[in-house]
């Protein structure tokens, strides 16, 4: 990663940032209804269109379609426009991804938001910002069950959960950026229910637990929860905490985990396995108070707005943390094919793995017959796996950039594997 970003002092604290002055008549649909209505497909489409046209930062192109043949957008903003797959792919990448479930609006409407302000401020900060780096946005990673209003796509399947067996073609949109465009932050928006009063905060965040994460990449994602998105939305007059953890209601102690392990195929997971500094972000859907109860447009302004403060803190942590980061995602994606660490198929970083989900002594590689390759060719490719022809069949090594992935994929031990591959123990 290179010079992340150079965003105004203070971004994240507020609303009101200097990006959405330079557009004030362009609003989203759900800020023109202030937050009675929810932006629909077609109206995204038409919102977008007018901010593509509006800017030339601004570039909207096709990485898939759904299970329903509809159309899943990136969005690509950098000044003084939108650079080639590979020139993005080496300098500073920031990615948002919005809406993975149908029914957690709320994420999505934030992006949309902040697509515009990006596109047209004047700003002299964030103009030098996006000279260095491309934000990308999946304005919505899930259109069939965001028009459905359900958690899984069309054929009910949870996209959250596809991220090693890419089974669904909305999974395999979001690999292909992850191949295209090696994003260095990777921001996953998302809403949760609350369980009163243990589990109730306005936002909760987390990062990749999974233990095959590279030191760096971890340390920095934790900081992207606890010193940046959490500051900020409390700053801003939100509650917040760990996903997925229930506290004592008097003391705050954690009493009880009921989400948010180290499971490999879930995308906050998924990212850090691909070198990236990463974080779930989620907005409690629950009416907070009697005023929220009586107005849901209150409560869905109180949601987007914790996703938009979410989004401004990323970009300032790009901004403060740009070294750190770059030696963080640069390590990890250099140092990976030299690793002889362990292999671990369990546990989290707060969760020691059993006896039987380490592999102490990792193999070389990994042989796949000619059948399996051809089973699993276009994963692998999606993952940025790279193989070589073998006698029958064909050879993965472990010595490479993907190091902590391909045992995941195809080791007999992997809870996720795409297949079951031969270890090879010296090369």
């Amino acid at each position: 990663m290179t010079a992340a970003a150079a965003l105004v002092v203070g971004l994240g604290a507020s609303l009101a940032v200097p990006a959405a002055a330079a557009a004030p008549a362009l609003k989203t649909p759900f800020e023109a209804s202030n937050g009675k209505a929810w932006t629909t497909l077609p109206e995204e489409a038409a919102f977008l269109g007018k901010v593509a046209a509006g800017s030339r930062r601004v570039k909207i192109g096709q990485i898939g379609s759904t299970v329903q043949g509809r159309p899943i957008q990136l969005v690509q903003i950098a000044e003084p426009g939108p650079r080639p797959a590979p020139a993005v792919a080496a300098g500073s990448v920031v990615l948002f991804i919005c809406s993975q479930h149908g029914d957690e609006p709320a994420g999505r409407e934030g992006c949309l938001s902040r697509i515009r302000d990006l596109a047209f401020s004047r700003d002299a900060e964030i103009v030098r910002m996006l000279r260095a780096t491309t934000v990308l946005f999946v304005p919505t990673a899930n259109p069939d069950g965001r028009v459905a209003d359900t958690r899984g796509n069309a054929n009910g399947v949870d996209i959250n959960r596809d991220h090693i067996a890419l089974e669904t073609p909305e999974a395999r949109a979001t690999a292909k950026v992850f191949k295209d465009y090696k994003p260095d932050i990777v921001h996953d928006l998302h809403e949760y229910s609350t369980t009163p009063p243990y589990y109730e905060k306005d936002v909760t965040w987390l990062w990749p637990r999974n233990l095959n994460v590279a030191d760096r990449v971890h340390d920095e994602s934790e900081k992207l929860s606890r010193d940046y998105a959490k500051v900020a939305v409390e700053d801003a007059g939100h509650t917040s905490g760990v996903y997925g953890i229930w506290t004592d209601p008097n003391t705050g102690a954690p009493i009880k985990q009921t989400a948010g392990d180290g499971q490999e195929r879930i995308l906050r997971n998924t990212s850090g396995l691909k070198h990236a500094v990463g974080m779930l972000l989620e907005s409690a859907v629950d009416p907070k108070n009697a005023a929220e109860k009586a107005d849901p447009a209150l409560n869905a302004r109180r949601r987007v707005h914790s996703h938009l403060v979410s989004v401004d803190s990323t970009l300032k942590m790009a901004r403060e943390r740009r070294v750190q980061i770059e030696l963080a995602t640069t390590f990890s994606r250099t140092l990976e094919p030299l690793k002889r660490k362990p292999v671990y198929f369990g546990g989290a970083d707060n969760q020691a793995p059993k006896p039987e989900e380490v592999l102490n002594q990792p193999p070389c590689g990994y042989r796949l017959t000619t059948a399996q390759f051809d089973q699993v060719r276009q994963k692998l490719e999606l993952h940025d796996v790279h193989s070589w022809p073998t006698g029958g069949g064909r050879f993965v090594p472990l010595a490479q950039q993907a190091r902590g992935l391909i045992p995941l994929l195809l080791d007999a031990k992997g809870q996720y594997k795409i297949t079951t591959a031969e270890r090879v123990s010296t090369c």
